[in-house]
């Protein structure tokens, strides 16, 4: 599980979208930190340290300890949003962790030795993966890093279930255990939806070289149409 990380911030007085863009020009990034029975607190948290924590990877699975205004307080990230254009945060939502309270939170799964899986080893098959990550109902202390899930001994056709993951003590998964989380299938079906999606592709290109080799004539033809009329 992931260790609390510390986390230093200043409080903010100010709220709305003008006291956000002056925030962002100041360096840092607008958060506000809710929940607990508790207002929500308004804070600010430095570009770099935010920008590093979530490319980093596992941000919304690890518990801080965010210092602001002189007090301290152990949050989880709920949500966040990225400029689409340059990917720089502009905004982060904190859920305040209380002792005692399961929260829900998404983990990745994570899949281990394909090599030892005779159906994607010896039968050149492909693990098809339809859930990267799962929801789990857990306690802020016992957030899993990730689900792994060992492929040994996994053939064709094989399938891996909710039922079938790993989850630790103490973690509950949300979906239910009929969902299937991957699938280990013959080269031939993801095969033929590549050759399909490329024939499709090569149609659409000669269509429209087609359609431009047309528009050419016909600009040609009102050229020398237009050359005779002289």
């Amino acid at each position: 599980m992931s260790a609390v990380k510390p986390l230093e911030a200043v409080a903010r007085d100010r709220v709305g979208k003008g006291a956000a863009r002056a925030v962002r020009r100041q360096g840092q990034v607008p958060a506000v930190i809710y929940g607990g029975n508790q207002p929500p607190q308004a804070i600010a948290i430095d570009l770099i340290r935010t920008r590093t924590l979530i490319y980093a990877g596992g941000f919304r699975t690890t518990v801080f300890e965010i210092s602001a205004g002189g007090r301290k307080v152990r949050a989880i990230p709920r949500d966040f949003q990225l400029d689409p254009v340059t990917g720089v945060p502009l905004h982060i939502d904190f859920l305040r962790v209380v002792a005692g309270q399961s929260i829900e939170v998404e983990v990745p799964v994570h899949f281990t030795n394909e090599d030892a899986a005779p159906g994607i080893k010896q039968e050149g098959g492909t693990l098809n993966v339809v859930h990267h990550t799962v929801t789990v109902e857990v306690a802020p202390e016992s957030i899993p890093d990730a689900i792994t899930v060992d492929l040994t001994g996994k053939a064709i056709g094989d399938t891996v279930h909710v039922s079938d993951l790993p989850v630790p003590a103490g973690v509950s998964v949300v979906l239910g255990g009929d969902e299937v989380v991957a699938t280990v299938v013959p080269p031939t079906v993801l095969g033929a939806e590549v050759e399909a999606e490329e024939a499709a592709v090569a149609e659409a290109a000669r269509a429209e070289s087609a359609a431009e080799a047309e528009a050419e004539a016909a600009e040609e033809a009102a050229k020398e149409d237009e050359a005779k009329e002289d």
